[in-house]
């Protein structure tokens, strides 16, 4: 019987890590791949068109996180959890990675030993680092280290900031995250800037959003413009409409969305999401959107009882979906566009089954490819009131 021959990844931890399922896929098969999955599932309400990917698939995560730990021997190592486990799999490079990012929380594990500081144990409890998450602004340069640890005193901390600045002065901020809690959370309630302002900027679509540790921010910041570019594009506004955004987050959509209509009105549950959407709309003098801070779906049912009415829709739900009750209040507003964009096709298919059942029809669906080399894909879909 032939040998089976086993190829070799490109990745030296893949198998570990679980993070990326297609590594070792050449591009095009990927995209192919995650088309024929989409379209299966869409089928029954449009035909799905092409899959928009990137010229550069590799090294698109400007949201860098590394958990530390020490070997055996008490060396510090930097890493992952393995797929469900608290075990860390030393990482040095990944290629999905910023370098930037991966060059950085190099330096911080080197400089450990000569600062004496001892990475975390989850088992006895003892040492003071957790974790590194490093945030970049793609489009502005701008680079923010968070450093999470158990306790709030950080020994020599002016001296590591300087020793760290030395090697990258690029970066912007440092900001130090206290995490005292056994928990599978990475940041912390408490927080402040040891150097810089706390925070970063970053540009998308010509508008300038402010990153803190905690903003939602999509980890892909080239195509996230792709992905907001086809809905604005695919909405086909005239300038004259009420649009809404549900699930705002920090404003994103609602902001990019605020030229190209007369009103934007904002919901969002978030109270710290809404704080920086309200802060970012000052940024870029934007004046014809409103924020509310609320269940979307609450807000949508007392706007269609007291016969309020909006043109269009934009939706961008969480991974599990949006909720029936959500989709109801959606059908009794009435809007007569609706921008669904999603970060999962199979809730986003059993959505469309409630919505289009409400009097809607699926015009068009356009896949962005966010997250190359893993499984995941955005769907913007297009759908509009039937008569």
């Amino acid at each position: 019987m032939a040998e089976k021959k086993t190829t070799k990844s490109r990745c030296p931890v893949f198998k570990k890590c679980g993070a990326c399922q297609m590594i070792d896929t050449p591009y095009e098969t990927q995209l192919r791949k995650k088309h024929a999955h989409v379209a299966e599932l869409l089928k029954p309400y449009c035909k799905v068109e092409s899959f928009i990917g990137m010229e550069s698939p590799e090294h698109y995560r400007c949201k860098v996180h590394a958990v530390f730990d020490h070997d055996r021997k008490g060396n510090p190592i930097t890493g992952i959890y393995r797929e469900g486990s608290h075990e860390v799999v030393p990482v040095d490079s990944c290629l999905l990675e910023d370098q930037k990012a991966d060059a950085i929380i190099a330096t911080i594990r080197g400089m450990l030993k000569s600062f004496k500081i001892k990475t975390f144990d989850e088992d006895n409890g003892y040492g003071l680092l957790r974790h590194v998450l490093i945030r970049i602004g793609k489009n502005t340069g701008e680079i923010m280290v968070v450093l999470v640890t158990v306790s709030p005193v950080f020994p020599s901390k002016n001296n590591f900031v300087k020793a760290l600045r030395k090697d990258h002065p690029e970066i912007t901020t440092i900001v130090l995250n206290v995490n005292d809690k056994q928990t599978s959370m990475i940041l912390g309630d408490k927080e402040k800037p040891i150097y810089g302002p706390g925070f970063i900027y970053d540009i998308c679509c010509g508008m300038k959003f402010k990153i803190s540790p905690k903003s939602f921010y999509q980890v892909n910041p080239i195509q996230q413009e792709v992905l907001y570019k086809t809905a604005i594009e695919m909405a086909d506004l005239s300038g004259d409409e009420v649009a809404m955004d549900c699930y705002s987050g920090v404003g994103t959509i609602g902001l990019i969305a605020s030229p190209h209509v007369k009103e934007v009105i904002s919901v969002e549950l978030n109270k710290d999401a809404v704080k920086d959407a309200i802060l970012n709309a000052k940024i870029n003098e934007v004046k014809n959107i409103t924020f509310y801070q609320n269940d979307a779906t609450v807000f949508m049912q007392q706007m269609a009882e007291s016969g309020d009415k909006v043109d269009l829709v934009f939706m961008d739900p969480p991974r599990s979906g949006s909720t029936p009750e959500f989709i109801r209040s959606l059908i009794a507003l009435s809007p007569k566009k609706v921008v669904y964009i999603s970060c999962s096709p199979d809730s986003l298919a059993n959505d469309l089954k409630l919505i289009t059942k409400g009097g809607y029809k699926v015009k068009r669906a356009v896949p962005v490819d966010m997250f190359p080399f893993t499984r995941g894909s955005e769907v913007v879909c297009l759908l509009t009131k039937e008569k």
